[in-house]
């Protein structure tokens, strides 16, 4: 729909465009308060021709990229930065139709720019986070992340804020939607931590579950159940993401040994004993994947009681 209505918007442009050269070469007598109406006409049928030929250029170039990647992210980036520059582009050439003086009107600009920077610090600040933000990808739109106190899914990156779908934040939790939106300035990038759960090159983050057992219980039973469980449960599907992982590593020139399978850790409590199951999920179904988990491990450590044992209230 985008390129249709481009090519309009340029027809529209080239009207005015005629109309112009029509209304210099005929001449209208008259005037509007001592300013000539033909003077006037030209000057409203090159500003509609100018906004036409922009608006037009725009919607086709936006047409072009969105037939040729099916990405959303990608679109939705692309659309910003076409904004931006047909934006200014025709400004630019609105304001030098206006003043027909273009070398002057070049100047003023700049002594605007200079003055407007210190005028609007916070906002131009935002711009230059937002330009950090296409440029070296801390997130994108579609990304789980955490910045400052607030922690969502980018639904939004504009020109000055991002626009986030709020996870946990009070009203829920187990990284669940509340249901609420968060606008943070650009500028933030600039001075706070940002965490990222789901960059596109590694999408997936180590999550543990943690089950408390008795100190009467076969820890290496209990612990190859969990492993063997996981194992069953997460599948080839683990070991892929492993394999990507170690392919991140290599990049980089951290030594890390990971390995293919869940693994279990002990951490030994006043009254009891925690196992803790460690693999490799998806943010968006850590919960959902620890429920089944736990469900399964339970139900495997109670077909043996006798080797499994669970804490009672006492101390030790």
């Amino acid at each position: 729909m985008s390129r249709p209505v481009g090519y309009l918007s340029l027809v529209s442009a080239f009207v005015c465009a005629g109309g112009v050269a029509l209304v210099r070469r005929v001449g209208i007598d008259g005037s509007v308060q001592g300013v000539a109406v033909s003077f006037l006409l030209v000057k409203v049928l090159s500003l509609l021709a100018v906004s036409f030929a922009t608006y037009g250029c725009y919607r086709i170039a936006l047409g072009v990229y969105d037939q040729r990647t099916a990405d959303k992210r990608r679109r939705h980036d692309a659309r910003n930065l076409f904004r931006l520059g047909f934006g200014a582009a025709g400004t630019v050439a609105a304001l030098g139709v206006l003043t027909e003086q273009w070398v002057g009107l070049l100047f003023s600009l700049g002594v605007v720019g200079f003055a407007v920077t210190f005028a609007l610090q916070q906002p131009l600040f935002s711009l230059i986070g937002w330009l950090y933000i296409m440029v070296k990808r801390p997130y994108q739109v579609g990304d789980r992340v955490a910045i400052e106190d607030s922690k969502g899914d980018v639904v939004e990156v504009s020109f000055l804020v991002t626009t986030l779908w709020e996870i946990n934040g009070g009203l829920v939790s187990s990284n669940q939607p509340s249901g609420r939106s968060i606008t943070l300035p650009n500028s933030v990038v600039l001075s706070s931590h940002v965490k990222n759960y789901t960059r596109e090159e590694f999408p997936y983050v180590w999550n543990e579950l943690t089950v408390q057992v008795a100190y009467e219980t076969d820890f290496e039973f209990a612990t190859e159940t969990m492993r063997t469980v996981a194992d069953d449960y997460l599948g080839d599907e683990m070991a892929a993401r492993i394999e990507r992982y170690r392919e991140r590593l290599a990049e980089t020139p951290v030594e890390l040994e990971v390995q293919d399978r869940p693994t279990v850790n002990v951490v030994q409590e006043e009254s009891w004993v925690a196992f803790r199951l460690r693999y490799l999920v998806h943010p968006r179904r850590g919960q959902r994947v620890r429920n089944e988990l736990y469900r399964r491990v339970l139900a495997a450590f109670n077909e043996h009681p006798d080797r499994v044992k669970f804490p009672v209230s006492r101390n030790r």
